[in-house]
């Protein structure tokens, strides 16, 4: 049976401004607003009113937009809107094509191939879906297709029609400089044309007819930065001079495919800073397992710090060591390194343990890893969210978080270890380790 279809108020609002003169469209906001769905909507009347028209809807990675508009909102907005209207999916070039000959087409930014098979044509309509992800040349690049001139039924020319959304990043994003300053992200210079920008937000108190309660209190019980982002649905204040950034995780997180095999993995281990009496975070031990797959990553595995005595938290960090088929154990010893070395061969003897005297500044040790992530070299897997946070603290004039970075230090040490070229080795290790790829993809645990 299909449930009857009905816009809440804010989200007519949204269908009103999309019928608007400009040609670039922003929705904004909180987690399951009904953007995606307003967008993907508006791509398919827009289809359905202009015979042999075509339009794209893109996003960074081609299996986020498979997953999440293909096999997700596409097939809902159909059912809900027009459910006797037919259309074949093609899943070996995925594009959709209607009985009046237009189409829509389904790409990933980040696949050449892929990418250069798509922008082979001309679209009236390109839909950039979750653009917090995508980089500005990116969409600078697809809009140079943006060109395609059709008439509609009635024998007018569609408007070519630019549709963005995402969950707003930081404010040093492009979205947030074109849509929200009108200024050029490059140039810094104000827009030529600054109404040809529209932006409206959007968040999930505007779809409650559709959401669950429990949704909400979800939500609501997130830590501030993420409330501000996927329920309050504002841009957050970029820290200045940050080494890391929300687009960048997002950008490259591995959330619905497999990892490779690993050529090595480590865990690491960052004791609480004893003279940091006054931080109430003082007592949380730092724990990360990363790994280098066999594709040449990094794969920032699992965040295991905790708050627990000597003998637990060795049983922890010598747990993820046989659990991962690590190489072996880092530990910092500034704050004693021959104390990490007892608790780690306490719980497991003869585990194999190197320590690492942090020698530099806390910046420094980061600037390569953030260096790192930036080019897609090293990935989240799954998501991390304390230790994201601690790592947004990072910038170019040292650490700005409001706790000691136990965890973010631990992922640094251990993804130090796995890129050792990238970075200046504080001890030369003892013994060669040999690359094993005899681990499985599925030897690790998604942390949602």
């Amino acid at each position: 049976m299909v449930r009857e279809f009905k816009l809440t108020t804010k989200q007519r609002e949204a269908a009103e401004l999309l019928a608007g003169p400009q040609r670039h469209t922003l929705f904004a906001g909180g987690s399951r607003s009904g953007k995606t769905f307003l967008l993907v909507l508006a791509c398919i009347t827009r289809a359905i009113r202009a015979p042999g028209s075509r339009h794209a809807i893109l996003r960074f990675r081609f299996g986020h937009v498979k997953q999440s508009i293909v096999l997700d909102t596409f097939p809902k907005v159909m059912q809900c809107v027009y459910p006797t209207l037919k259309y074949e999916l093609s899943k070996s070039d995925w594009y959709v094509r209607f009985p009046n000959g237009a189409e829509i087409w389904f790409g990933g930014l980040d696949d050449k191939e892929r990418t250069e098979k798509i922008l082979g044509t001309e679209f009236a309509t390109i839909y950039f879906n979750e653009c917090s992800q995508i980089p500005y040349n990116s969409r600078n690049l697809a809009m140079t297709r943006l060109a395609q001139l059709v008439t509609d039924n009635d024998g007018n020319v569609l408007p070519l029609r630019a549709y963005y959304d995402e969950n707003p990043p930081d404010k040093g994003h492009w979205t947030y400089k074109l849509f929200k300053l009108k200024q050029d992200p490059e140039s810094r210079q104000m827009l030529g044309d600054p109404d040809n920008y529209a932006f409206m937000q959007l968040n999930p108190g505007d779809n409650q007819e559709n959401l669950s309660a429990d949704y909400i209190k979800t939500l609501e019980s997130l830590p501030p930065r993420l409330r501000k982002r996927f329920l309050e649905g504002e841009f957050r204040d970029m820290a200045p001079n940050a080494l890391f950034s929300e687009e960048v995780f997002e950008r490259w997180r591995v959330l619905d495919q497999p990892i490779p095999d690993m050529l090595r993995s480590v865990i690491a281990v960052d004791p609480s800073g004893a003279d940091d009496k006054d931080n109430a975070d003082n007592d949380a031990i730092g724990i990360s397992a990363a790994g280098l797959g066999i594709d040449g990553n990094g794969y920032v595995l699992h965040d295991l710090t905790c708050k627990v005595g000597p003998a637990t938290w060795g049983k922890v960090a010598t747990d993820a060591y046989e659990r991962e088929m690590a190489d072996r154990i880092v530990g910092e010893d500034n704050f004693g390194g021959a104390m990490v070395k007892h608790v780690i061969q306490t719980a497991r003897p003869n585990t194999p343990y190197r320590a690492v005297k942090a020698s530099r500044g806390k910046t420094v040790r980061a600037e390569p890893i953030a260096a790192l992530f930036e080019t897609g070299k090293v990935r989240m897997v799954g998501y991390h969210r304390d230790l994201e946070d601690e790592l947004l603290g990072f910038t170019t004039h040292g650490y700005m978080g409001e706790h000691s970075p136990n965890r973010a230090d631990a992922m640094i040490w251990a993804l130090s270890d796995l890129f050792p070229q990238l970075t200046k080795a504080e001890e030369t290790p003892k013994q060669i380790i040999q690359p094993r790829i005899n681990r499985g993809a599925n030897s690790w645990m998604y942390e949602q």
